[in-house]
């Protein structure tokens, strides 16, 4: 079926607002941030309710047109690029938040609710939701790509603030997973199942989501350190004193360097860790004192907290803004990341075979990231359309990989498997992979649903 007959049928099942064939609109929804190549679908649909997503999916059984789910498209492995063309299923105007329960610390939302949003509506009732990625994603998407970041070392990821969810499956059906309970001993974790499926497995319509009590007292920190290894050994020494720490990010010098110029600041061009604390006052100061110490005794060289907003928004700065003032330093090239998590007693040695690595391949790089949880990126600078350049690039994310998985570690700690990441899915995990394609085919029979990505052997 061509795009003509495709837009004319769906516009008539669910009306001509809500269907797309112009060019603008499928080139916004071909792509996201990564450096994958853009592939258009062949038209867009704006979904606006359970019922508008459950005709979608039933036209494109019927017709085996490919369906990608689309949120805020500020993916970095391209899991939303419909590399097979078909329908991109834009979840934005389902973002209507539903219900909330406060004594329950839980709220209902459509999965286009985004994540900056559903705090603003919180801020009232004393309450907050925790997961912090770099980007204003839709909540439906955060979910698909089990997304975490700066505050993962306290709260965890999306696969622990997700209650239960509302899916579309592939044949139509509507399910619901989980309960509003707690903890359940009860069926199959189908929430850990579809929480991480990069919407292969269903469309997420709704949300149960986990929050949290806004605290009393704040205190963001700043800590330097002569080197890198000590940085990150510093960053051990916290998690093993047991201090409750929200946000622990490794900043690398290079992007000390890159914000200095860009910001037209003063820091000194070193390792950081940029560190923040909640609780209430006493807890807080107590919990600071005791860093303090320990940050000493593992050579820090300069700390400094603030508790103020407007300071602790400035200090934050250089974390949020890093890539970005990094890449201002690189006009022209593009940016590709690498995303790998390790256990906590190999972070110091894996952070520091990557700095050894990018030295030796002579790259255009710099580390960050979340090294409480063993999570760290590293940012390069490529030129796309060097082949050699871009083949180097490649390289070192596979020997960063080889190197996380040796020590029993993951290729993606929160940006998803995308496209980038699936041909190190049978080095991670084995013979599991094939249970992994019989889930896949058991609820998606056609290989419709975002189909070319996560373990999709083809």
């Amino acid at each position: 079926m061509i795009a003509t007959e495709i837009f004319d049928q769906l516009s008539a099942l669910i009306g001509m607002d809500k269907v797309s064939v112009n060019v603008c609109v499928r080139e916004q929804h071909g792509k996201d941030e990564s450096y994958n190549s853009p592939s258009l679908p062949d038209l867009v649909v704006f979904p606006e309710s359970t019922d508008d997503v459950i005709t979608v999916v039933n036209f494109s059984a019927k017709y085996q047109i490919p369906i990608v789910p689309f949120g805020s498209g500020s993916g970095l492995e391209g899991s939303a690029i419909p590399v097979r063309g078909g329908i991109s299923l834009d979840m934005n105007r389902m973002n209507r938040i539903l219900e909330i329960r406060s004594e329950d610390f839980l709220v209902r939302v459509q999965s286009g609710v985004t994540k900056d949003q559903l705090n603003h509506f919180l801020k009232p009732y004393g309450l907050f939701f925790a997961v912090d990625p770099g980007a204003n994603a839709t909540l439906g998407g955060m979910a698909a790509t089990n997304a975490s970041g700066t505050t993962t070392v306290r709260y965890g990821a999306m696969r622990e603030n997700v209650r239960a969810i509302e899916v579309v499956l592939a044949n139509g059906t509507v399910i619901h997973t989980g309960t509003l309970a707690a903890k359940s001993s009860s069926g199959y974790n189908l929430n850990g199942l579809f929480v991480g499926s990069e919407g292969t497995l269903g469309v997420f319509t709704e949300l149960w989501i986990k929050v949290w009590g806004i605290p009393e007292s704040i205190v963001c920190a700043r800590a330097e350190f002569p080197d890198i290894t000590s940085c990150v050994e510093a960053s051990t020494a916290v998690v093993s004193a047991g201090i409750p720490i929200v946000r622990m990010e490794l900043v690398d010098s290079p992007y000390i360097e890159a914000f200095n110029h860009y910001r037209s600041s003063g820091f000194s061009v070193v390792p950081h860790l940029f560190l923040e604390f909640r609780g209430t006052s006493e807890s807080v100061m107590a919990d600071v004192r005791v860093t303090q110490e320990l940050m000493k005794d593992e050579g820090c060289t300069h700390f400094v907290f603030v508790s103020g907003e407007k300071e602790r928004q400035q200090m934050w700065e250089v974390r949020h803004h890093a890539l970005y003032a990094f890449m201002h330093q690189h006009v022209g090239l593009r940016h590709m990341g690498s995303d790998v998590c390790v256990p906590i007693s190999m972070i110091a040695d894996a952070v520091r075979n990557a700095k050894e690595l990018l030295c030796t391949m002579e790259l255009q790089g710099a580390v960050l990231g979340h090294v409480g949880d063993g999570n760290f990126h590293v940012s390069l600078a490529v030129n796309v359309d060097c082949k050699e350049d871009l083949s180097r690039a490649h390289a070192f994310n596979e020997r960063l990989v080889a190197l996380a998985l040796r020590v029993g570690g993951t290729c993606t700690g929160e940006h998803g498997v995308g496209l980038g990441k699936m041909k190190y899915q049978e080095k991670e995990h084995g013979t599991a992979l094939e249970t992994m394609r019989l889930i896949k085919s058991v609820l998606d029979p056609q290989h419709l649903l975002n189909p070319g990505k996560l373990i999709d052997p083809s």
